[in-house]
Parts: structure tokens; sequence; C-alpha cells
């Protein structure tokens, strides 16, 4: 098989697809996104069959049981998924708004209209689920997409691409608006790469390995983030209870994802909670890292944290924790070890909050609240296409309004420039 002209004509495909798309009234995009709903439900043994071919192989393969987590597709994440889709179509039409209509001095009246971006190509790993998360919300955009996930999850993904293709079909849309790369060959994500006539964005979703890869070679505009090193921190004004809880849930809600907690900064004043918050971490299976105030304040920690803890996303039940003398030295220590993802700090003071909430830069900055919330489903978005930690077009969680693009609406009446 040439893979290169097999992708281009994927390509060529989903261009002219997007034109349609584009074009398509809100009715149309929304009764596909219901579509696609129902045909998950009609395939969803199918589904589960495929994915579990894909754990099975997994299992054999050596993968952990966070990878394996990021893999699984059961019953319970299909109806998130549904329900997902429902959220997407009852969003506002980003598209055709016009906003900053203004008359200007010439005469003329000058605004900015919502319009899609094109063909979108998605590159990511293990998780399914990301095959129709990103679909709903490219379709909703009235762009087109073309989905290229993990060898890992071929099966998996192949089934739910079918559900895609019934639910476009049934809305009488084209079915090439929503495609799974059906190759497993790395080939296909440098083609994916290295197709500007016919990718508008690239947006990857994966280990630290792909997003490199993808930034080396991509000749078309990227939105993605590196690492998810997500920090909480403990203030001297923290209330003990709150914070444990958030904590807690921070890093063991779940391990395999990027907005779980890597590091835990506590103020010194605080550090008489940290027995009982280690204990529980611990108990729940996390191996706990601690600069020497911390080992000292929970003896129970037996590894020393390194310079290399600081910067690491674990993806895994291990937490690094290090004492600080106050939200100064917290933000410091933020600035030069965050990968911009997520950062919460917690504190009843409402004066060092707004400073903390203003002065972090991340994509997410929470105050009182796990970083396991800076999700797009969380946050009303329906679903995520992904996280953006650059400063550009997008930036956090990326729903719809990440996936359009604006264009200079003018309106005259015979007007001419003097």
């Amino acid at each position: 098989m040439d893979i290169k002209a097999a992708m281009a004509e994927m390509g060529r495909a989903a261009r002219d697809a997007a034109r349609i798309v584009a074009a398509a009234s809100v009715a149309q995009r929304n009764d596909a996104l219901l579509q696609i709903r129902q045909a998950l439900a009609a395939d969803r043994e199918n589904i589960l069959a495929a994915n579990e071919r894909d754990l099975e192989a997994g299992r054999e393969n050596g993968l952990d049981a966070a990878l394996l987590d990021r893999l699984a597709v059961n019953a319970a994440r299909l109806d998130v998924l549904e329900e997902g889709l429902a959220q997407v179509a009852a969003l506002p039409d980003p598209i055709g708004q016009i906003s900053d209509e203004r008359g200007m001095p010439s005469g003329i009246t000058v605004g900015t209209m919502r319009v899609p971006l094109g063909v979108i190509g998605m590159i990511y790993e293990s998780r399914p689920n990301v095959t129709i998360e990103a679909a709903s919300l490219c379709l909703k955009a009235g762009n087109a997409v073309i989905l290229r996930g993990g060898s890992e999850a071929i099966h998996s993904n192949t089934a739910l691409g079918q559900s895609l293709a019934n639910g476009l079909s049934a809305a009488g849309l084209p079915v090439d608006a929503a495609q799974v790369v059906p190759m497993v060959d790395r080939a296909a994500v440098g083609a994916l790469l290295t197709m500007p006539e016919y990718i508008d964005l690239i947006v990857p979703r994966g280990g630290k390995g792909l997003i490199e890869r993808v930034m080396a070679e991509s000749q078309v505009a990227i939105l993605k983030h590196l690492d998810g090193i997500c920090h909480v921190y403990i203030d001297t004004e923290a209330d003990p209870d709150k914070a444990h809880r958030i904590a807690f849930n921070a890093k063991t809600q779940r391990y395999g994802t990027c907005n779980t907690m890597e590091t835990l900064l506590i103020a010194k004043a605080q550090t008489g909670m940290l027995p009982a918050l280690v204990a529980a971490l611990q108990e729940e299976g996390v191996e706990v890292r601690g600069c020497d105030d911390t080992r000292a304040a929970a003896p129970a920690i037996s590894v020393t944290a390194t310079d290399a803890d600081w910067s690491t996303e674990y993806l895994a039940p291990i937490l690094s924790i290090k004492v600080v003398d106050g939200v100064d030295e917290a933000m410091a220590h933020i600035a030069q070890y965050s990968s911009s993802h997520t950062e919460s700090i917690v504190t009843e003071n409402a004066e060092t909050a707004a400073r903390f909430l203003r002065e972090v830069d991340s994509g997410s900055v929470m105050h009182n609240a796990s970083t396991r919330f800076a999700d797009g489903f969380e946050y009303g978005l329906g679903a995520e296409i992904g996280i953006s930690t650059g400063k550009l077009h997008a930036r956090g969680p990326v729903g719809l309004e990440g996936l359009t693009s604006r264009k200079y609406i003018v309106r005259g009446d015979g007007h001419i420039r003097q």
C-alpha cells in the first residue's frame, strides 16, 4: 500500500466534505451528532468486543495498568460519550456569529464572523474516547476531521469510526467528514503532518514522544500541550480538611491523565497535616517522594525528591511534595517547573487567591478545587478536542470556539476609499 497516496486521498475527501459540513445548517449538524449517538448505542456490543481485543493485545504486550485504563472502553464510558454528544448538540452554534460590528468614519461597517477552520488532523494515543469527542466538536464547529489513533487501539477506533459513518450517513452528511485512519504504520502520521494543502490544524494528544515528533515534523499549525505537570499549593491560610480532600482527589481520582497533580506544594505553617495526608496517599498505593522538610514532617516518606521529580509527569501513582515558605515561593516554583497546564491554590484568603489566579501563567488556574476539573466536559464544553498550553489561538481545554477562526465582514453602500 502506498501510504502517502492513501493519506492524500483521505485529505482530498476531507477537504471536499469540509465544504459541505461548513455550509450545512446547525440543525443538520446537530442531527448528525444525535444520529451518531444512536449509532453508538446500536453498535455497543461491537465496540465493547473490539475494545476487548485491544485490551487483550495490550496485556500481552505488557502495557501497564495506567495505559490499560486509558485504553479501556466500558459501558460507563460509552454512556459518557453518548451524553457528551447530546451536550455538544445542545451547545450554541458558533458558526456565522457576527460580533464587534461597528461603524467607521468612512461610513463602512466592520465586524467579525466566526467560521470553521476546515480540516482538523487528530493524532492521539490510547484513549479511544477521543475518536468520538474530537469528531463531535469538529462537526459541530463545521469542520471535517481525520482521526489517527494509536496502533494499540486500532480495533476500538475502527468500530467507533463505523458508528461515526453510520450517524453521518443517517443525517445526510458525507461520511468523509469524520474518517478514521485504518493504517497503523507510523508513516501515516508523517503523511498527515505534511499535507498543508488538505489539513488546516493538527491536534496531537499523547505522550511526550508523540508531541515532540509532531512539533519537529509538522508543516501544519499545531494545537498541543507537551506535558501535564500540574501543581496544588496548600497555602498558609488553607482549611486543612479542604486541602486534604482536594490534594487526595487531585492525585488519586485517576493517575493516567494530564490534569492529575504531580507535585504538591505546601506552606511550612501547614506541615502538621502532612502525616495524615501522606498516610492516606500511601494507603491508596501512591509512592510519595518529598524534600528534606517534607520527610522531616512526615517520616513515613522514604524517598527523597530530586530536581528531576519537579519536572516529571508521572502518569502513575507517584507524587512529589515540597515545603515552601508561602505563596511567593510556590509561584516561583510553578514558574520554573510547570508545563503551563493546570495549577490550584487552596486558601481561605481571597487576596492571596486573587494573586495566584492573576499571576500564575497556565491554561487553567484554580482556587479551592481539584486539578482534575481541568476538562472540557467539566467546563461545560460537552467534550474537548485537547488541552492547549500555548498562548495563541486557543488555551486550556479547547472546545467549539477553539475550532473556529474569524473573518472580517465589511458592509457598505457604494462606498469607495478616498
